[in-house]
């Protein structure tokens, strides 16, 4: 569970399902007899028969498969982008620096699925994802050897997670004043990362217009 102040808690389907799919590669976390175990992999989110799914893979040696395969609770980390917020930005003080970020996190049952046709199916879904992101042609797994292929295939295990409970945490400075916010967005803006200005983005989405 994350710690949620409702200044900070998002709970529209829309909005955390979008983070998922814009941040995909994820953080997937669980406990066994060996305690917490976690790997980073890309996941594709999916929606069908009114329910919401995370689907991924594993390499068949990650000791992380043992615990999936138990049916138990694992958790997905969504994390999104996050900036340095200094308070010399702020007209209001005293005040001390803080950090504005966009997360969610996906809770739910894993079952892991070996059958290759689904496993070709996923790998094939998420390869056209990633490389329609590239300048053609782009990349086909269609055009590997066969036998290659199902080699490769063999080496993973397929994961299916039914998310039970979906948590959002988007703190951009809710809690200041009014007159601070636009101030943090414009210092967010000079920067030159990304995430930054990512994070001053996601604020003037959530400022009340006009």
């Amino acid at each position: 569970m994350v710690y949620l102040p409702p200044a900070f808690t998002e709970t529209r389907d829309k909005v955390l399902i979008a983070h998922i799919d814009r941040y995909d590669f994820g953080l997937l976390v669980s406990h066994g007899p060996q305690g917490l175990i976690a790997s980073q992999i890309p996941f594709l989110v999916e929606r069908r028969e009114g329910g919401l799914y995370l689907l991924g893979h594993l390499a068949r040696a990650n000791p992380q498969l043992d615990d999936l395969a138990t049916g138990g609770e694992a958790l997905a980390i969504f994390q999104g982008p996050h900036a340095y917020v200094s308070p010399s930005w702020y007209n209001s003080g005293p005040a001390v620096p803080t950090w504005n970020y966009a997360t969610v996190h996906a809770y739910g049952t894993p079952r892991t699925i070996a059958d290759p046709d689904w496993l070709r199916d996923l790998v094939h879904r998420l390869t056209e994802r990633h490389e329609a992101r590239e300048p053609a042609p782009p990349w086909r797994m269609q055009d590997l050897p066969d036998a290659y292929l199902a080699s490769m295939l063999n080496g993973i295990v397929g994961l299916e997670i039914a998310i039970a409970r979906l948590e959002g945490k988007f703190k951009l400075s809710q809690n200041r004043p009014a007159a601070d916010r636009p101030r943090i967005i414009a210092a967010l803006e000079r920067r030159e990362d990304a995430d930054s200005r990512a994070v001053a983005q996601l604020m003037r989405q959530r400022e009340p217009s006009g």
